[in-house]
C-alpha cells in the first residue's frame, strides 16, 4: 500500500511544473496576441488569450516552480529529488513539461477557433487535458525513459490513472479560484 501511496504522491508531485503555466500565464498575459490578430476561415487563429507575455511568463514559472520543489526536496531525497532526478537532467525535463502543457492549451485554443466557439466557451474534456497531452507529447519522446520510470514503471500506472482523475477537480477549481479574484471571466 506505501508504494501505491508513494507512486500516486510522486505522480503529482512532478506534474506540479506542469499545472502552474496555465495559471501563471494568466497572471503573466496581456499584450501581443501569439496570433497577431490574424484570423482563418473568418476565425483568429488562437485569440487574444494567448499571448508572447503569457507564455513566456506562464512558461518560465513553472520552470522555477520546478527548480523550488527540487531545492525543498533535496534534503530528503538526495539522490533521486522526489523523481525529478538531478538538477541538470532535470532542467531540461521541467521546460518540456511546462512548455508542454502551454503548447496543449495552445493547441486547444486553436481547436477551439477552429469549431468556431469562442474565447471562454466551454469544451469540456479538451479544457481539462489539453495542458495534460501537451505536456506528455513533448516529455514521452524527448524524456521517454523518465515517464516510464514515474507513470509506468511499477506502481506509476497508479500515480498515472490518479492524476488524471485529479485534472478535472483542481481544474475546476483553480478557475473558481482565478474568477472570484477577478483574473478570469468564466469560472469554468
Amino acid at each position: 500500500m506505501n508504494d501505491i501511496v508513494s507512486a500516486i504522491l510522486t505522480a503529482v508531485w512532478v506534474f506540479i511544473p506542469a499545472m502552474v503555466p496555465n495559471s501563471a500565464a494568466a497572471l503573466f498575459g496581456g499584450g501581443t496576441p501569439i496570433d497577431l490578430g490574424r484570423t482563418w476561415n473568418g476565425h483568429r487563429i488562437l485569440g487574444d488569450g494567448k499571448t508572447w507575455r503569457g507564455l513566456f511568463g506562464g512558461g518560465l514559472s513553472g520552470v522555477v516552480i520546478g527548480m523550488v520543489q527540487m531545492a525543498v526536496s533535496l534534503p530528503f531525497d538526495p539522490q533521486g529529488l522526489w523523481g525529478f532526478g538531478s538538477f541538470f537532467g532535470a532542467l531540461p525535463l521541467l521546460f518540456l513539461l511546462s512548455f508542454g502543457a502551454l503548447m496543449g492549451d495552445i493547441l486547444g485554443s486553436l481547436i477551439k477557433r477552429r469549431l468556431g466557439l469562442k474565447r471562454g466557451a466551454r469544451a469540456p474534456i479538451l479544457d481539462q487535458y489539453d495542458f495534460v497531452i501537451g505536456a506528455f507529447l513533448l516529455v514521452i519522446p524527448l524524456q521517454w525513459g523518465w515517464f516510464k520510470s514515474v507513470y509506468l514503471g511499477g506502481y506509476g500506472v497508479y500515480g498515472l490513472l490518479f492524476l488524471l482523475a485529479l485534472i478535472p477537480v483542481l481544474h475546476r477549481s483553480v478557475n473558481i479560484a482565478g474568477y472570484k479574484l477577478g483574473i478570469k471571466k468564466e469560472p469554468w
